[in-house]
């Protein structure tokens, strides 16, 4: 009708005084007036709405992820040999701190999540956590280019080196610090962010939307070959100081092109936390569970929607019924004249008793994918120690390529992988299932898993014959403080990369999407933030178990599994452990798939889709 297309014209016209825009008015940009029936008198009402600047925003946003990526991930992608070369730390020390490292940057995506969603919203955070990596990478170079805040240079042929001081520690530390408060921002609030620039009610910009999570996959693809191989390069063959300083330099590059954009930018306010309604569910269930279970739940339980929410309905589920009573109405219970319950925290809807159901009914799920991400935290630190040891020449030529810039192996994997398995697997599953993904989320987790003991079998075997090379054949000479290198080529780690990605594709990318499709949808970004504490719990099982293995074997009769020279110790041995722990968690995860039952609609948005081809490849 004419009033509504005067409305969709105003949508792409009119600019909000401040650049702000709440939720409501995302979802109102193409309904400011309602138009009433031709028997009433006709109003209209004029919704302030904003002006989505679009592409015109892309350029700093994209330019700012851009940078921001080579920064962080020029760092963190080496880390682990600046620990063990220039801060003189032995392995398993290094392991540890950085699999701490890792864990905390992304268990702080949760209290990031929530901070940006009820304090300061995406803009502000986002800022300051850009500001606040910069400043971590900058303290991280600082101890390589100041001889005073890293330990001396140690000899080649040296047995022990002098380890860093406590001040020396303390400067790097914070340095980390700095980065897990930037992680905590950037991680959850990067994506949604640029999304926020598009006019989601109208064509154009949904077909923007979809562009720009195109460009931000290929931004993050292109940030980590850049990274795992030309700043990998520069830092262990050029100098850690130069090295360093590229990725701090690209991260203010980074500050400086967010900023510059801000006057332009769609900034929406924080609308408040979901995770209040889970508590007062909680809470009402608490109080009331002296109460008898109703005999018809469905129907005699406190069943009201709030007409503009953007959960989908949810039918009642016979699971966790003890959570039923907080939807109980007894005579203390008010209602308001809509329906609603006059205090949410005597009196919960069944629709929120349902939403908490999904969350608790994810968990199981969610402690099987830390137990699956094991796999791919070994790749990302023992394995590395691994090349130190092996033949790393190019050929016949001179050249060596940097031990941590065989992680690109498994980048390489999943990212050719994900269009296969979308053009040419999906369709032929689909054929022979009748089912839209082929397969259900779970079968391609469960998938996932068993590929999962392959890589790390795969792991032990290579491991067995590089070490039974070094020791039984010539060696090509000694790497600083570890050991003699064995003259088998680093090369044969392509197969386990290989494996660690196709199983990243698999179990990564479907347990992403079950998250998005299995919380309400107003939890989607605490769905994201569920995805990072789950690497999280990988990062600290792992750190706990080299340290319990370490501990155990020290003195063993068999020697220790995990020392400084992998020639002297049993990494196999590790490795199989690893698999019989991922053997167990495939079983308890078939345990838990057979009883779960799935939400009632399984709809997801473009955004959770790009969400799942980024925390697929999230693997530096």
């Amino acid at each position: 009708m004419e009033l509504q297309r005067r409305e969709d014209e105003r949508a792409q016209t009119i600019h909000h005084a401040n650049g702000e825009a709440t939720e409501t008015e995302h979802k109102l940009v193409n309904g400011g007036a309602k138009e009433m029936g031709m028997e009433e008198k006709a109003v209209a009402v004029e919704e302030e709405i904003i002006n989505y600047r679009g592409w015109k925003a892309m350029p700093f946003i994209i330019g700012n992820e851009t940078f921001e990526k080579l920064g962080a991930i020029g760092t963190l992608a080496n880390l682990l040999i600046y620990l063990t070369t220039v801060f003189n730390l032995k392995s398993i020390t290094a392991t540890n701190i950085v699999n701490i490292f890792n864990g905390t940057c992304n268990l702080s995506t949760l209290i990031g999540a929530f901070l940006s969603d009820t304090y300061f919203g995406r803009f502000k955070t986002l800022g300051f956590c850009t500001v606040a990596s910069f400043l971590g990478l900058q303290v991280i170079q600082l101890t390589a280019a100041i001889k005073n805040l890293h330990p001396p240079d140690c000899a080649d042929n040296a047995t022990t080196c002098v380890g860093p001081t406590a001040g020396q520690m303390a400067f790097l530390i914070t340095g980390f610090g700095l980065l897990i408060s930037g992680a905590a921002g950037i991680r959850p609030c990067n994506l949604a962010f640029g999304a926020d620039q598009f006019n989601p009610g109208t064509e154009s910009g949904k077909r923007g939307i979809n562009s720009f999570f195109n460009w931000y996959f290929f931004t993050f693809t292109f940030a980590q070959m850049v990274s795992l191989t030309l700043i990998v390069y520069v830092q262990s063959n050029v100098s850690w100081a130069v090295g360093l300083l590229i990725p701090a330099i690209l991260m203010l590059i980074s500050c400086a092109v967010f900023f510059m954009g801000s006057k332009i930018y769609v900034k929406v306010k924080p609308q408040g936390s979901p995770l209040t309604s889970v508590a007062q569910v909680i809470a009402v269930a608490i109080k009331k569970s002296r109460l008898p279970a109703p005999k018809q739940p469905s129907l005699s339980l406190h069943n009201y929607i709030p007409p503009k929410t953007i959960n989908s309905k949810l039918p009642y589920t016979d699971q966790f019924r003890c959570l039923d009573k907080a939807a109980i109405v007894t005579a203390e219970d008010n209602k308001k004249p809509d329906g609603s319950s006059a205090d949410p925290w005597k009196l919960c809807s069944l629709q929120q008793v349902e939403e908490v159901k999904c969350i608790i009914r994810v968990m199981p799920i969610w402690v099987a994918g830390v137990f699956y991400y094991l796999v791919i935290v070994q790749q990302q630190t023992y394995a590395v120690f691994q090349a130190t040891q092996m033949d790393r020449r190019l050929g016949n030529t001179s050249f060596k390529i940097p031990a941590a810039s065989y992680v690109v192996f498994l980048m390489l994997s999943l990212t050719i992988f994900i269009p296969i398995y979308d053009r040419l697997i999906v369709p032929f599953l689909r054929r022979i299932t009748g089912k839209e993904g082929g397969i259900t989320l779970l079968q391609r987790m469960g998938i996932g898993l068993v590929l999962g003991v392959l890589t790390m079998l795969v792991s032990a075997k290579v491991e067995e014959r590089r070490r039974s090379i070094a020791l039984t054949k010539p060696t090509l000479g000694v790497y600083p403080r570890r050991g003699e290198i064995s003259s088998m080529s680093a090369l044969w780690l392509i197969p386990q990369f290989t494996l660690a990605g196709l199983t990243e594709a698999c179990a990564s990318i479907s347990l992403i999407e079950f998250y998005y499709k299995q919380f309400p949808e107003n939890m989607r970004s605490i769905a994201g933030s569920l995805y990072y504490c789950g690497m999280a719990g990988s990062s600290y099982l792992s750190s706990l178990l080299i340290s319990i293995v370490h501990k155990n074997t020290k003195g063993a009769e068999g020697g220790n599994w995990l020392p400084q020279n992998l020639n002297k110790g049993r990494l196999d041995y590790f490795y199989y452990l690893i698999a019989v722990l991922e053997f167990l968690a495939l079983v308890y995860f078939l345990v838990c798939a057979r009883w779960y039952k799935y939400k009632g609609t399984d709809v997801v948005s473009p955004e959770a889709d790009v969400e799942m081809k980024q925390h697929g490849q999230t693997h530096v």
